[in-house]
């Protein structure tokens, strides 16, 4: 059969292509990926047969599990903080008022183009100075760690709540003003919606940065999981213990996020068709 395109025959076209026709590359991919995975499988078997040691384990666990759990109540709020008030910056993003669009895209623009770091040392050390008299909160390290992942991620879920928005026909709006909606009532129950099935997957993903976010807090003596490996460490010598109970603590976290991302993407009906 000749080739569509030049006339040639398909097995002339496939043997000029010589090593980059489609099978060679297709089974190239496919041994390179085999040869990666069995890479990282033999090296995590021989870190956990050779490096671990696992009568330490035992004694350093309960000090993990509490940092297990402080990551845990600073990722749920902070998630919770970040996309409720996302969302509202999203929404400015896209207002008619200028001095409304303005702001948050001053906001949105500090945010997202000054390092998180540098975000928690300003709250951490900066804000109390700013008080006159004495600071009147002593644990200050729990709130900042709050504060400044809500006002980091609050940013980039705006973006992504803008560009949901963005990507709905401005059919539907006039459909729903057609209808007698106000612009409100519009956004609520007919924009919104769409725009948030839209913004879904960037969110999501945003959220699971929020969660490896959190080893930044060690530089500020939040007690969490990058503080308890330095402790662990330090202390003796030890660097595969605490590392593997660290990662398996944040794959804890981040996979079922990842997964309950992608069961809500199905709920919404992704692509257009019924799930």
């Amino acid at each position: 059969m000749a080739d569509s395109y030049s006339g040639a025959p398909a097995e002339a076209n496939a043997t000029a292509d010589g090593f980059f026709d489609d099978q060679t590359l297709k089974y190239l991919g496919v041994g390179l990926s085999s040869l990666f995975a069995l890479g990282v499988v033999l090296l995590v078997l021989y870190i956990l047969s050779v490096q671990v040691d696992y009568g330490l384990i035992p004694t350093i666990l309960p000090q993990f599990i509490r940092a297990y759990g402080l990551v845990l109540g600073i990722v749920v709020t902070g998630s919770v903080l970040s996309v409720t008030s996302g969302i509202f910056v999203g929404l400015a993003r896209v207002s008619k008022t200028r001095i409304t669009s303005g702001i948050s895209a001053a906001y949105v623009q500090f945010f997202r183009g000054t390092p998180l770091l540098f975000q928690i040392f300003v709250v951490y050390f900066g804000v109390p100075t700013l008080w006159p008299g004495t600071f009147p909160i002593s644990n200050w390290g729990l709130p900042t760690a709050i504060i400044s992942l809500t006002l980091n991620h609050a940013a980039y879920v705006g973006e992504a709540v803008r560009g949901g928005i963005g990507a709905v026909p401005d059919g539907q709006m006039e459909a729903a003003r057609s209808l007698g909606m106000g612009y409100v009532q519009a956004m609520r129950e007919v924009v919104i919606p769409q725009a948030w099935r839209n913004a879904l997957a960037a969110v999501g993903n945003d959220q699971i940065i929020l969660v490896k976010d959190t080893s930044l807090l060690t530089v500020i003596a939040i007690p969490e999981l990058i503080q308890q490996f330095r402790d662990v460490n330090s202390a003796t010598f030890d660097p595969w213990t605490p590392l593997v109970l660290v990662a398996i603590a944040y794959l804890s976290i981040t996979i079922p996020m990842g997964r309950l991302v992608e069961y809500l993407e199905a709920r919404s009906d992704w692509g257009g068709e019924s799930q």
